[in-house]
This record gives structure tokens, C-alpha cells and sequence, in this order.
């Protein structure tokens, strides 16, 4: 499913063939997860094949790293030409990039004193979730940011996604929506959240979430469209039957939902600010303006 006996992926300083990479097994990524990563899309567009935020994904790569005391020495602009090739070798356009920075063998805990660079990509024409899904809110709550770097990108704290998104399927749902300690929604097992009420958008605040690059870029979208949005901590009962709400990562994109706990959102989704949100971001991915969607805000409600 992500690669063959033709993949190329780049392994502490070379190119390498899939099939043919190795890792330590006494690593302590391994063993403790202590690894970070991103979650990065390439696109193809008018202009060639374009890696979407390369740089802001490149420096939380970075700043993760630093976050958990990994020594790390590559700079963005190292990285970005890396991947730039590592997709032509693969003859990719739409694709799905996963770097991984890995610890070297240490069974203490310890921070590591050496890690090595990983870079994979494979075909992906679309988000990782399918629109108008159905969440439940999860009975696993998000990480206590007091006992963890919520900020970073760590391979470990994704057991946790794995356990909520696994429960919400279980139960007949598409996903799951996580609260933080206090009981105020974080985001789901994977993605940032947003919810549509009288034309306004609201989403948690950073605290106990990873506060995407995607989410970041739907506040630049609202802010060129003209659409109001706050940042604000609210319950799951102020979620539950809203006008409309989306879920939003690299991976996923801009994913609709349909319900929450089996309560319908209220407003056809393509009625919705929250879908001229949508349609944004796939223009803007492709390289395309899509300023001309202003003007239908005065018939979105």
C-alpha cells in the first residue's frame, strides 16, 4: 500500500531503496517511541509539483525535535530540497511525505545523543477520512499538556489516537472526538476541530492540542474571506446540533461532519461558511485563487 519493490526513500543521508532499509531494533524509538514526525502533502498544480507549507512542516519537525531534547542538525531548506527529490525519484505528485527523525540505540531514559533522518512519500489523491462523518466524543481524554509537549509531533503520543479512533469504530462511528482534562473539546484522534454557530467559527485554543498547520491556514482563509472565527474553550454540549462543523489536518484536509453523539448538525453542509472553507483550501492546495468565493458569503446563510 506504500510502496514496492520500485520505492526510493531517504535514510540518514542516502537514498535508498524501500525494500532494502534497515533500522535497529534495540533503537529507542522502538522501544519507547520517542521519535517525532510530519505529516506533509504534495500536490500537483498548474505550476509543477508543489509540497504544501514545506517549510512551516520542516520547522515544527525541528522545533519538535528540539522540544524533546533530540539532537537534530538538518535545517529546512535541507530538508525541502530532499523531499523535492525524493518525489521525483519516485515519479510522485499527490503524494503523502512522512518524515521521521529516530533515535539511535539507548535503553535508559535518557535523551538520545543521535538520531537519523527519515523520509518516505507515496501516492495519496485524497484525505484520509471520507466527508459527512459521524464522531462520537471518546471516553480517552487528550494528554495532560502538564505531563507532556502537546505542541510536539511525537511518534508515542499517537497511542492515544490509535485507542480513541479505535473506539469510535467499535461503537458504528467514523471517528472520535477528544476532551482535555478539564472536559472542554481538544480534536480528534488526528485533526484540529471547528464548529459553525449563527456565522461564526469557533475552535479550541492551543493548550491541549497540536495546533495544526492546516487549522493555521484556515484562519488565513477566513481572514482573506472575510468569515469571523474565535479560538475559545467550549463543552461537547455546545458542539452538538451547531450549523455545521469540519474536522482539518494535512492528511484529512477539510472533512465535513454530519453528527456528534448522533445529533445531527443543522445546516446543509454545502449552505454552510464551513464548505466555502473547504473549497478554499483545495484551491488554494492547487495553487489557485479562490478569492472569488467572497462574494457568496452574503447567500451562505
Amino acid at each position: 500500500m506504500y510502496y514496492n519493490e520500485k520505492s526510493i526513500l531517504y535514510y540518514d543521508g542516502e537514498f535508498v531503496e524501500a525494500t532494502k532499509a534497515k533500522t535497529d531494533l534495540y533503537g529507542q524509538s522502538l522501544h519507547y517511541g520517542y521519535a517525532v514526525f510530519e505529516g506533509i502533502k504534495s500536490y500537483k498544480t498548474k505550476n509543477g509539483t508543489r509540497i504544501f507549507k514545506a517549510k512551516e512542516h520542516y520547522d515544527r519537525l525541528k522545533k519538535s525535535a528540539e522540544l524533546m531534547m533530540i539532537p537534530f542538525n538538518y535545517t529546512s531548506e535541507q530538508m525541502v530540497e530532499i523531499t523535492y527529490q525524493l518525489l521525483e525519484m519516485n515519479g510522485l505528485s499527490n503524494a503523502y511525505i512522512r518524515p521521521l527523525v529516530i533515535c539511535a540505540p539507548n535503553m535508559s531514559l535518557s535523551k538520545s545523543h543521535k538520531s537519523s533522518l527519515v523520509i518516505e512519500a507515496w501516492s495519496w489523491t485524497n484525505g484520509y477520512l471520507a466527508n459527512h462523518m459521524r464522531i462520537v466524543t471518546s471516553s480517552f481524554q487528550r494528554p495532560n499538556p502538564g505531563a507532556f509537549r502537546v505542541e510536539a509531533k511525537v511518534s508515542g503520543h499517537y497511542v492515544n489516537s490509535i485507542l480513541a479512533c479505535q473506539e469510535a469504530k467499535d461503537k458504528g462511528f467514523d471517528e472520535a472526538l477528544l476532551l482535555d482534562a478539564d472536559g472542554y473539546v481538544a480534536e480528534s484522534s488526528g485533526a484540529n476541530v471547528f464548529f459553525e454557530k449563527d456565522s461564526r467559527l469557533y475552535t479550541p485554543p492551543a493548550g491541549s492540542i497540536l495546533p495544526g498547520i492546516t487549522r493555521a491556514t484556515v484562519f488565513e482563509i477566513c481572514d482573506r474571506l472575510g468569515i469571523n472565527y474565535e479560538e475559545k474553550l467550549f463543552k461537547p454540549e455546545e458542539m452538538r446540533g451547531a450549523d455545521a462543523g469540519f474536522f482539518c489536518g494535512t492528511a484529512a484536509e477539510i472533512v465535513a461532519l454530519e453528527s456528534l453523539d448522533n445529533i445531527a448538525f443543522r445546516m446543509n453542509w454545502e449552505n454552510s461558511l464551513s464548505a466555502l472553507v473547504q473549497k478554499a483550501y483545495e484551491h488554494l492546495v492547487s495553487e489557485e485563487d479562490y478569492t472569488y468565493l467572497k462574494p457568496q458569503l452574503q447567500c451562505a446563510h
